[in-house]
C-alpha cells in the first residue's frame, strides 16, 4: 500500500482486482523515461490466449500514451490464434508473428520507433504477475524477459486454490 509518506512505492492493485478482470482489458505497466536504458519498456499481462479479445485494449492503452500503433509484433506459439491485422477504433495494426519465444511484444509506432513489452502469461499468480512487471519497468533493468519470469515465478502457472 502507498500513502503520502512514500510516494516512490508502485501502487499495486488487490488481488481481488486481478481476478476479476475479464478479457479485453488491458493489465499494463510501462516506463515512460526520456533515456530508454532498460531492455524493456514495459509489460503487459494479458488474462487469455485469445488475441482478438486481448490485443484492441492493449493498443488502445498504448495509443492514449504513445500516440498511433502501426505495427505489433507477437510470438506466435504464446497465441490460440493470430490474424494478419486487427482493426481497432478504425484503424489498421498490422500484426507480425514469429515463432521466438522471447517472451515479449513489440510494438511499433510510427515507421520505426519501437517499444518492447514483457508478456506475462495470462495463468500467472497475481503476485508474481506484479513483481514481474514491476521489475520489468525499471529503468534499470537489463535482465531478459524470459529471465524475470523465472526470477518471478511466472514462468510457472499458480497452483489450484
Amino acid at each position: 500500500m502507498t500513502d503520502s509518506s512514500t510516494p516512490d512505492l508502485p501502487r499495486l492493485l488487490p488481488d481481488a482486482v486481478h481476478r476479476s478482470v475479464k478479457p479485453g482489458t488491458a493489465l499494463l505497466r510501462l516506463e515512460t523515461t526520456h533515456a530508454r536504458e532498460g531492455i524493456l519498456d514495459g509489460a503487459w499481462w494479458p488474462r487469455t490466449r485469445d488475441i482478438g479479445a486481448e490485443l484492441p485494449s492493449l493498443i488502445i492503452a498504448l495509443t492514449e500514451y504513445l500516440g498511433p500503433v502501426t505495427r505489433v509484433g507477437l510470438d506466435s506459439s504464446a497465441w490460440d490464434e493470430l490474424p494478419t491485422r486487427v482493426m481497432v477504433d478504425g484503424r489498421v495494426v498490422h500484426i507480425d508473428s514469429f515463432p521466438v519465444g522471447d517472451d515479449t511484444v513489440l510494438i511499433t509506432r510510427g515507421d520505426r520507433d519501437h517499444f518492447s513489452l514483457l508478456l506475462v502469461p495470462p495463468d500467472t499468480s497475481p503476485d508474481a504477475a506484479r513483481a514481474a512487471m514491476a521489475r520489468a519497468v525499471r529503468a534499470d533493468n537489463v535482465t531478459e524477459a524470459h529471465q524475470i519470469l523465472i526470477d518471478t515465478g511466472s514462468d510457472t502457472p499458480p497452483t489450484p486454490s
